[in-house]
């Protein structure tokens, strides 16, 4: 029968996720921390933490669950005439907190952020490790969009992107597409679905699907190197 877990600090091991709740987005267990240990636990499990300034931790397995194939983004005219006419210029793990501070701004009729200082501070602990890693989209010298998230093993969870030029995100969503199928990535979680993902191309399967997939990838190996500091090439 499925319920909600309350956890501590001492043990780092998770209930199965398929012990979710249906309802909201499949919520698992709450309480914690957000040490480097349990976020790695967590992501190899299928689990992440999403929750209010004013809100205990919270940690969540949704069912359905939204994902990409890394390559299957659909690529609109109207982004390609974008990708043309500006002179994008993408780079990886180059400005990892800046591209945190900007997801962390609130969007319209938004008031507050749930990419909290205690959020932030986790996730640059986890890109210290080598285990979070941003995307950057620059116009010149400024920073104008991005993306950030985890890698575990062929998987990369995203947790964020945000945009100060129109496209820029869809930008940054094309270019990781593009950095993941090089770099022999097998899934992209989007977590959970919105109109925006599901224009770009994000498809719905089950909690157990996605969960038979992560375990399919998560141990397997990438290309040597791939999150290394530099510019890419969106076409490369």
């Amino acid at each position: 029968m499925n319920g909600l877990s309350f956890i501590d600090d001492e043990h780092m091991r998770f209930p199965s996720p398929e012990l979710a709740l249906s309802d909201p987005n499949g919520l698992l267990a709450i309480g914690g921390s957000l040490h480097p240990k349990r976020l790695l636990a967590a992501y190899y499990d299928g689990i992440f933490p999403w929750f209010n300034a004013e809100d205990p931790i919270l940690w969540w397995s949704p069912d359905p669950r939204a994902i990409f194939v890394p390559g299957e983004l659909n690529v609109s005219r109207s982004l390609k005439k974008s990708l043309r006419r500006q002179p994008w210029r993408i780079t990886l793990n180059q400005a990892f907190a800046d591209v945190m501070a900007g997801c962390a701004q609130p969007r319209s009729k938004q008031k507050d952020t749930w990419i909290t200082q205690e959020i932030q501070l986790a996730y640059l602990e986890m890109h210290s490790q080598g285990h979070a890693h941003s995307l950057e989209v620059w116009l010149g010298e400024r920073l104008v969009g991005g993306l950030y998230g985890m890698a575990i093993g062929q998987v990369f969870c995203g947790e964020s992107m945000f945009h100060r030029e129109t496209d820029a995100s869809k930008i940054a969503m094309l270019a990781l597409h593009r950095h993941l199928q090089r770099n022999g990535f097998k899934l992209l979680d989007a977590q959970v679905m919105n109109p925006h993902l599901a224009s770009l191309g994000a498809k719905e399967v089950s909690r157990s699907a996605f969960l038979s997939l992560l375990k399919r990838y998560r141990d397997e190996k990438v290309a040597d190197g791939c999150w290394c500091t530099r510019e890419v090439l969106i076409g490369e």
